[in-house]
């Protein structure tokens, strides 16, 4: 049965130990932990204490592959690859979540497509590769920006990840994108996001992917993966104000997605 869970970004500043009270409190089913630059984030006895603790699930852990991560356990990339699938079996998590390289990270994307298919092999575990979108600074065609593409369908991965927020600034519909992937789509970033360059990541309902529609579509088509929501609060002005787009976006997502 599909999850909705909450990812630990979701409740940023405050720390990935606020993110399992959250997820419990509210009533989410799982708990996706974002490897960052909070330190509970990086430790898996910690993580697995919390989940233990909160009596909630992880679901998948994502892996420190943003560009303000880039230094979180080190710098090679296939190592922070490594680290994470050693958290999700440690914590019980089926899935890494982790971005196409960078541009720049030329000897990385060379074997990319080939070295995440023999993780899998080696890890039995599923590493669901995000959709991400060209730069941009406004409403101009984009800069190319991850290698091989941003568009997780133009390769031949065997598990990805649908991000509504990216998907806005990419200008891409979600439902589209889906039917692209097919099967091969194990999990989604439920947000939401308008015609900006801006990474928005709003809480579902309030831009203009429409997620309604996405996520009657995952019902619709048998999805049977995970669901998170990952969406920005930092700009909420108190823990009540947090709560309250947490529980909406949970609220919002169950709503929409009925098997």
């Amino acid at each position: 049965m599909t999850r909705i869970g909450l990812s630990t970004v979701s409740v940023y500043p405050e720390s990935t130990a606020h993110a399992f009270g959250y997820a419990r409190t509210i009533g989410y089913d799982a708990v996706e932990v974002m490897v960052g630059v909070d330190a509970l984030s990086q430790q898996t006895a910690a993580v697995a204490q919390l989940s233990e603790h909160h009596e909630m699930p992880v679901s998948a852990v994502h892996a420190p592959c943003l560009l303000f991560t880039q230094r979180v356990w080190g710098t090679e990339p296939w190592g922070k690859l490594e680290r994470s699938a050693e958290m999700a079996h440690a914590v019980g998590a089926a899935t890494v979540v982790v971005h196409p390289p960078f541009r720049w990270q030329r000897d990385y994307a060379a074997t990319f497509v080939e070295g995440i298919a023999k993780l899998e092999a080696t890890t039995g575990l599923a590493f669901a590769v995000e959709n991400m979108y060209p730069w941009r600074a406004s409403s101009r065609r984009g800069m190319q920006m991850y290698l091989p593409h941003w568009d997780p369908s133009t390769e031949d991965y065997a598990n990805t990840t649908i991000d509504l927020s990216h998907a806005a600034i990419a200008k891409d519909d979600v439902v589209a994108m889906a039917q692209r992937l097919g099967s091969r789509l194990r999990h989604i970033h439920l947000t939401d996001g308008t015609d900006s360059a801006k990474d928005e990541h709003l809480v579902p309902g309030r831009g203009t992917t429409g997620a309604d529609r996405f996520l009657r579509h995952l019902a619709a088509s048998g999805f049977d993966g995970e669901i998170v929501l990952e969406i920005n609060t930092r700009k909420a002005s108190s823990k009540q104000s947090r709560e309250a787009d947490l529980r909406e976006s949970l609220e919002f997502a169950r709503e929409h997605f009925r098997p």
